[in-house]
């Protein structure tokens, strides 16, 4: 989600909106760094593989600690993060905003813990796939090399810290370049941009400070998680799904998109129980994932409802695009970290007919 559609979302107005990626990496740009570089500066296929599979490694194996800044448009933010693994390889980690209300994910393995302070509630969910900054899409690497050359960029800083810095150029319209800053001896993802027409800036993420090969903390990741047992619970269960029998069809309009997972999930506005039981409104939806191994989106169809409004039309914000359209009584949202144009032809993809019944 991949970027974008994670327990924060399903936490609706209690969410903590862009502190996990689902799909998707995000990205600055400056004027010095748009400078066109020599080509022979492309990797080959192997040395590529190597710095993306060493990057990807990294944000899983290393203990770090550190302040990541968000900047998505106009809109930024801060967190703060702890990760430590340890030698099998289990993984912990702590997220917590800077600003705005207070909010914090804590994370064992793949199962998350979005705590919501003021409601004392938990969203409890299982990860299929770790595709948050600073780790890549946990797809197959080399076959983002089919979609995208990589190249070398001098070497810069971030954080204090020596970075290589690579560019990842699409080789179509249909997704946005990508540029990478990893520091040189563990590979660890330092910031990462987004890049739209003309260079544009349109979205970015990176440490302002961080300590790499810390000490581990984990037991008091362990702890808070323990810690929130009192607190009301929700746990957002996910329900394998099979569109085709339900009467969708998706053909995906264009190359290299894979379908990662379809899905029956939640998706709603969650608080604290109310004296006479009640949650909030929670819908269930159909979720299809599709992803090129570095970005994806997300396709969400609903039944039409009178309790949740809805409307067609477009909506962006940074990188991240939104089409929505009704076809017959349902409604199709498609959500990406891609260009507009790719949004609207999955959008246009999405076609029903209803399933015959069987006397």
């Amino acid at each position: 989600m991949l970027k974008g559609h994670t327990p924060a979302n399903v936490a609706g107005g209690y969410g903590m909106k862009g502190l996990r990626r689902s799909f998707f990496l995000a990205l600055c740009l400056t004027a010095a760094a748009a400078t066109a570089q020599p080509s022979d500066s492309t990797l080959n296929r192997r040395e590529a593989t190597a710095w993306l599979n060493k990057i990807h490694r990294a944000a899983q194996r290393e203990n770090y600690v550190g302040t990541l800044i968000y900047q998505r448009g106009s809109v930024m933010h801060a967190s703060r993060i702890q990760h430590y693994s340890d030698l099998v390889h289990n993984e912990y980690e702590r997220l917590e905003t800077l600003d705005g209300k207070p909010r914090e994910v804590l994370r064992q393995n793949d199962v998350v813990h979005s705590l919501i302070p003021e409601a004392k509630l938990v969203v409890v969910e299982k990860q299929e796939a770790k595709d948050r900054f600073p780790a890549l899409l946990a797809t197959n690497k080399t076959d983002v090399l089919d979609l995208y050359d990589m190249r070398k960029l001098p070497a810069e800083r971030v954080a204090g810290v020596e970075c290589e810095v690579f560019a990842l150029e699409p080789h179509d319209t249909a997704r946005y370049a990508v540029r990478l800053w990893a520091d040189k001896n563990s590979g660890l993802l330092m910031r990462a941009q987004t890049l739209g027409e003309s260079g544009k800036v349109l979205e970015q993420v990176a440490f302002s400070q961080v300590d790499i090969g810390v000490p581990s903390e984990k037991q008091r990741i362990v702890t808070a998680i323990k810690n929130s047992s009192s607190w009301n619970h929700y746990e957002v269960n996910y329900q394998a799904a099979n569109l085709a029998d339900e009467g969708w069809t998706i053909h995906p309009p264009l190359k290299g998109f894979q379908k990662i997972r379809e899905v029956r999930r939640p998706l709603g506005e969650l608080r604290a129980p109310s004296q006479d039981g009640n949650r909030g409104q929670v819908f269930e939806v159909l979720q299809v994932v599709y992803s090129d191994g570095l970005t994806g989106l997300s396709i969400f169809i609903e039944p039409v409802s009178e309790q949740r409004v809805r409307r067609e039309g477009v909506a962006s914000l940074g990188a991240t695009q939104v089409v929505v359209r009704r076809v017959n009584d349902y409604w199709i949202t498609v959500v990406g970290e891609v260009p507009a144009a790719t949004v609207k032809q999955f959008a246009a993809a999405v076609e029903f007919r209803p399933p015959k019944t069987v006397h």
